[in-house]
């Protein structure tokens, strides 16, 4: 797997979960729990999320490209 992309199944809001739980090999819900619990903490957490669905390309873009 070459980069991080949004995939089209397993999506709950944008899929930015979902694409960083396939890159680094665990589970979404693993990934969104601690999406959540990092919610708790002070930062950019929101911030984050809404940039990396912006600049994550979904599957079908990502899979078009490798042809």
């Amino acid at each position: 797997m070459n980069g991080i992309h949004r995939p089209r199944d397993g999506r709950m809001i944008a899929g930015v979960c979902a694409g960083l739980a396939r890159r680094f090999g665990t589970t979404p819900t693993t990934v969104r729990l601690l999406a959540l619990l990092s919610c708790l903490l002070p930062g950019p957490q929101f911030v984050a999320y809404i940039v990396l669905w912006v600049m994550l390309p979904n599957e079908d873009r990502h899979v078009a490209r490798s042809y």
